[in-house]
């Protein structure tokens, strides 16, 4: 389980499979160095994008493929 404080980069380190969940939310910068250690809640701001929805999908994905 991830929370809004998970770095997007060791997020896709662990599970690169979250690259397209990320993306479709409209994060395409997943490869920018600054990306990397932004958290989830900080590229959240930055996009406008629904923090806690996206870590719910992202957890609901984890969750089915474990």
């Amino acid at each position: 389980m991830i929370d809004k404080n998970t770095q997007i980069g060791a997020l896709l380190r662990e599970n690169p499979q979250i690259a397209p969940i990320l993306m479709s939310a409209g994060m395409h910068c997943l490869g920018c160095p600054a990306a990397q250690a932004e958290s989830l809640a900080e590229a959240a701001m930055v996009h406008g994008i629904d923090v806690d929805a996206l870590v719910e999908q992202i957890n609901r994905f984890l969750e089915a493929t474990k």
